[in-house]
């Protein structure tokens, strides 16, 4: 069983990997979000989730439930947000 710190380091590892050649200069931790602060557009997310998907060999982990919220689409995600979405659903398990 994987620990919080080591989901959180996973995936800023994978997000890091992900935009490796966009030229993001700045560190990405908890509080990075992924639209104000890294420049995704929904395309770049979904290609990420699929990625996440891969790093935690694990497939189908409900991301659309992380998306929406109150019937609306999020207008962005922190690092944080993705990190307890990952630790409370099938990774930690």
């Amino acid at each position: 069983m994987l620990q919080s710190v080591d989901i959180e380091n996973r995936l800023i590892t994978t997000i890091q990997e992900f935009v490796s050649d966009w030229g993001v200069t700045s560190e990405i931790d908890s509080t990075t979000t992924l639209v104000a602060d890294l420049e995704f557009d929904s395309i770049d997310i979904i290609q990420l989730f699929v990625a996440i998907e891969t790093t935690f060999e694990k497939r189908n982990l409900g991301f659309q439930d992380l998306l929406i919220k109150d019937g609306r689409y999020v207008d962005d995600l922190s690092v944080r947000e993705i990190s307890e979405f990952l630790k409370a659903g099938p990774i930690a398990a």
